[in-house]
C-alpha cells in the first residue's frame, strides 16, 4: 500500500504520540501504513513526491497563522512554513489532503491570505454541536454520520469567510466554518476528528498554560468531556483513509 503522510506539528512528545496513535486508532491504520513526520524535530525531504502516498494528513498544534511574524517562535514559524510549502501541490493538483484544525488555517491562509484570523469564532475547549450542511450530505466523507454531532473543539483563530473554490460541509453555531473541501479531495476541519474524552484529556493537562482556559478549569473541562457524546468525527477518519488508500 502507498502509506499515508502524516505530519504533526505537536512539540510536546505525550500530545503528539497521543495524536499519532489516534490517527492510526480513528483511521483503521497501522504503523506499516503511515509515514510519520514531527515537523517539531524534523524538516521535509527534499524533492517530497507526493505521488507516492495514498494521502496527507496534518495534525493539530499549539500555533495560530494568524498571528504576527514577531509572535510567533522560530519553532512556529519553522512549522507553518514547511506546511505552507506543500500546499501549492496540493491545492493545484487536488492530492488527498485532511487537515484537522491547524490544517484548516494553513489551507484558508493559502487560498486566501487574511482568512483566517481571531477576530471571531474562537471556540473555547468544549464538545461542539455541528451540523452537517446540505453541501455535505452527499459527501463521502460524512457517510454514515447523522445530520447532526458533536465534535471536541479548542482553537484561538478561525476562517472568518469560505475562500473562493471550497464548499462548506458543517457547520457550529458559533463558528461557522467547521469542514470544509477545496475541490474534489482537499479537506480540512475546525474540530478534532481524531479526538476522543481521553485524548483531550491528555491535551487539557499539556496545554493549561497555553491560553485556551483558565489552568483552574483544567479539571472541569475534563470531566465534561468524558460526559459528551463524541463518537461521528472518527468515521471521518475511516472514510478519508477507506477511499484513497492505493495499494
Amino acid at each position: 500500500m502507498n502509506p499515508f503522510l502524516i505530519l504533526q506539528l505537536r512539540p510536546e512528545t505525550d500530545a503528539s504520540d497521543d495524536e499519532f496513535q489516534a490517527f492510526l486508532d480513528k483511521g483503521r491504520l497501522s504503523e506499516h501504513e503511515v509515514h510519520r513526520i514531527r515537523l517539531d524535530q524534523e524538516t521535509l525531504p527534499g524533492g517530497l513526491d507526493l505521488d507516492a502516498y495514498s494521502g496527507v494528513i496534518v495534525g493539530g498544534g499549539p500555533g495560530c497563522v494568524s498571528d504576527a511574524p514577531d509572535k510567533k517562535s522560530q519553532l512556529e514559524a519553522k512549522i507553518e512554513a514547511e506546511c505552507l510549502s506543500i500546499m501549492p501541490n496540493i491545492t493545484a493538483r487536488d492530492i488527498p489532503f485532511l487537515g484537522c484544525c491547524y490544517g484548516i488555517g494553513i489551507l484558508g491562509h493559502h487560498l486566501a491570505p487574511g482568512t483566517v484570523s481571531k477576530e471571531q469564532y474562537g471556540e473555547p475547549v468544549r464538545a461542539n454541536p455541528c451540523q452537517i450542511t446540505k453541501d455535505g450530505l452527499n459527501d463521502p466523507l460524512l457517510s454514515g454520520i447523522p445530520d447532526q454531532f458533536e465534535a471536541f473543539v479548542a482553537h484561538k483563530e478561525a476562517m472568518q469567510v469560505l475562500p473562493e473554490g471550497c464548499v462548506h460541509l458543517v457547520s457550529a453555531p458559533e463558528c461557522p466554518f467547521q469542514m470544509i473541501r477545496f475541490g474534489e479531495n482537499v479537506y480540512a476541519t475546525q474540530f478534532h476528528p481524531e479526538a476522543d474524552a481521553h485524548g483531550f484529556e491528555t491535551r487539557i493537562g499539556i496545554y493549561k498554560h497555553h491560553g485556551y482556559f483558565p489552568p483552574e478549569e483544567a479539571q472541569e473541562l475534563i470531566e465534561m468531556c468524558h460526559a459528551s457524546n463524541v463518537t461521528h468525527p472518527a468515521t471521518i477518519l475511516a472514510n478519508f483513509v477507506k477511499r484513497y488508500r492505493r495499494f
